[in-house]
């Protein structure tokens, strides 16, 4: 095929030696396989950003630390080199979170390098040896189901232990391999400390999952693995392996326990509206 204008320095420079096939495109990215070193790997190509509508980025930039003083003040006033800081800041925002799940004991594909503005990380395969599927396009039994919703929430508790929260973390954000799920897709990733919304992020994405996952196991409906880990998220005790019941006493002088479950539902109308948008962007590319 083709070499893309993203990829070409890569060949040029060695670190890639050529371009397979397209694998996906969405607003924020284009995502390649290619041959590097003997490997099948991937290479995501991210868009510029007078190129991406992704929607309320201040808010998941929150938090988020840059280099200096310099570059801070640059972005607050929104100044050329404010805006190029910021880009730079997004893209960095995904590789930086990679290593540091992977560190974690996350999973997530294993990356290798960033050059140039495109990330090269692990091709994630089926049993075949095919590019894995992801989450929402694969049919579950209830076993599976809540295999696949138990190994997702350790993950997120993982993730909320280095301090981040996925922020996008949806059935079409997960890929199914051989040995399970694989979390994907870190660009709007959240500072857990540092972001006002942060817990509202976590109990969407594990909303998300759980509105999915239930579909076929529905007793995860009457779960409340979110707000369970955030509690001891914010009392100092949550630990990678802590023990989760999915069992949560609400305040209800603070919460409203049918707009909760109702934000189940809202999840999965959102999840699916999401999928169709990055298809017709599909079709767009």
């Amino acid at each position: 095929m083709k070499t893309p204008n993203g990829l070409q320095a890569l060949i040029d420079d060695g670190v890639i030696d050529e371009v397979l096939r397209p694998l996906k495109s969405g607003k924020e990215a284009a995502v390649y396989v290619v041959r590097s070193g003997g490997e099948v790997r991937c290479a995501k190509v991210y868009k510029d950003m007078a190129q991406r509508s992704f929607q309320q980025r201040v808010q998941y930039q929150e938090g988020r630390k840059v280099r200096g003083s310099r570059e801070a003040r640059a972005i607050g006033k929104a100044t050329k080199y404010g805006r190029r800081q910021q880009e730079a800041a997004w893209k960095n925002a995904e590789v930086d979170a990679l290593y540091q799940l992977r560190d974690a004991g996350v999973r997530v594909p294993e990356p290798h390098g960033y050059f140039n503005g495109v990330l090269v990380m692990e091709l994630v395969t089926d049993a075949e040896g095919f590019a894995a599927p992801r989450l929402g396009e694969v049919e579950l039994g209830a076993a599976q189901a809540r295999d696949f919703h138990a190994v997702l929430v350790r993950q997120v508790v993982r993730m909320l232990c280095s301090g981040l929260i996925h922020g996008d973390l949806s059935p079409y954000n997960v890929l199914v391999g051989p040995d399970g799920p694989v979390v994907i897709d870190f660009p709007q990733v959240v500072s857990a400390a540092g972001n006002n919304a942060a817990r509202t992020m976590l109990l969407r994405d594990v909303n998300n999952l759980t509105a999915y996952l239930g579909r076929s196991a529905p007793e995860l409906f009457d779960t409340w693995y979110g707000e369970e880990m955030w509690a001891l998220y914010e009392a100092g005790e949550l630990r990678p392996d802590s023990a989760l019941t999915g069992r949560f006493v609400h305040d209800t002088r603070r919460v409203d326990l049918d707009s909760v479950r109702d934000a189940i539902n809202e999840a999965r109308e959102e999840a699916i509206i999401r999928q169709q948008g990055r298809e017709a962007a599909a079709e767009e590319d």
